[in-house]
């Protein structure tokens, strides 16, 4: 496990479209929970554990001295986790937004502070030859990453495979953005099986929330159109009584002045 000393231009640029499309991949789950009001189906442990993973993260891509889109897409990733965390707190769990943000906000602090501490400690360490430490940071990593993945699937399975509250454009920036990512460490000097087995875990555990979805979708496409079918129907009988309603107030409202009339 090298550390790169040169990072090659593909891999920068790569690694930029990466973590572009991870500096904004929250941002439409994040307005989708902001306008609704409403986080339901996209579990708060997600976010937080999300969150966390930004620690080990962003102290393995550092020390490693992966290219520099990486080193911050971390931090973004981080960031962005804990707000839509906040919002989790806020729109679920019924706390006050001020108690969330600020809670978020200090947790945020921590981690920094963690995050630094790990990185002074660690290149000491990786400077002198003591490499397993990090590699059990790189471990780390890739199991938070892929633990928040995990409580998303309990939620599928409560709901048979639909996907209930997770923004698929997201989803969609977020798969991408670990595709570049991952093809940006292929395009090094060296390849880091690490930061690899990162973003190939996103990759298939996202693969897998789209799969079950579209499964979903096509398991239920006759009962759905049926629904489809009954709710019109319902809709032009209501249509349908509304007319005749109207038409019989205006028969009465007729024969009200005819009477009126030969009075």
């Amino acid at each position: 496990m090298p550390r790169q000393e040169s990072i090659p231009v593909a891999a920068n640029v790569l690694g930029t479209i990466g973590t572009i499309l991870w500096c904004i991949q929250l941002v439409p789950q994040i307005w989708r929970n902001y306008r609704s009001k409403s986080t339901e189906g996209l579990p708060a442990l997600m976010m937080f554990i999300w969150a966390t993973s930004g620690v080990p993260f962003g102290t393995y891509a550092i020390v490693q001295n992966l290219n520099i889109p990486i080193q911050v897409q971390a931090q973004v990733f981080a960031s962005l986790s804990l707000i839509s965390w906040a919002q989790c707190l806020c729109y679920a769990h019924g706390w006050r937004a001020w108690t969330a943000s600020l809670l978020a906000l200090g947790t945020g602090i921590v981690y920094g502070g963690a995050e630094a501490a790990l990185i002074l400690t660690l290149k000491l360490l990786y400077e002198k030859g003591i490499e397993w430490p990090m590699l059990i940071v790189g471990v780390i990593a890739s199991i938070l990453l892929a633990a928040g993945l995990v409580p998303p699937y309990f939620e599928i399975w409560k709901r048979h495979g639909r996907v209930v509250g997770i923004d698929f454009i997201f989803l969609s920036i977020d798969w991408a953005g670990a595709f570049f990512s991952l093809m940006s460490l292929v395009a090094q000097t060296t390849f880091d099986y690490m930061g690899g087995v990162l973003y190939l875990v996103c990759l298939l555990l996202e693969t897998g929330i789209f799969f079950s979805h579209w499964i979903w979708l096509f398991r239920t496409r006759k009962q759905r159109a049926a629904e489809r079918v009954a709710e019109k129907e319902g809709e032009d009988a209501g249509v349908s009584d509304s007319v005749e309603e109207k038409e019989m107030q205006s028969s009465r409202n007729s024969v009200k002045e005819d009477i009126g009339s030969k009075v």
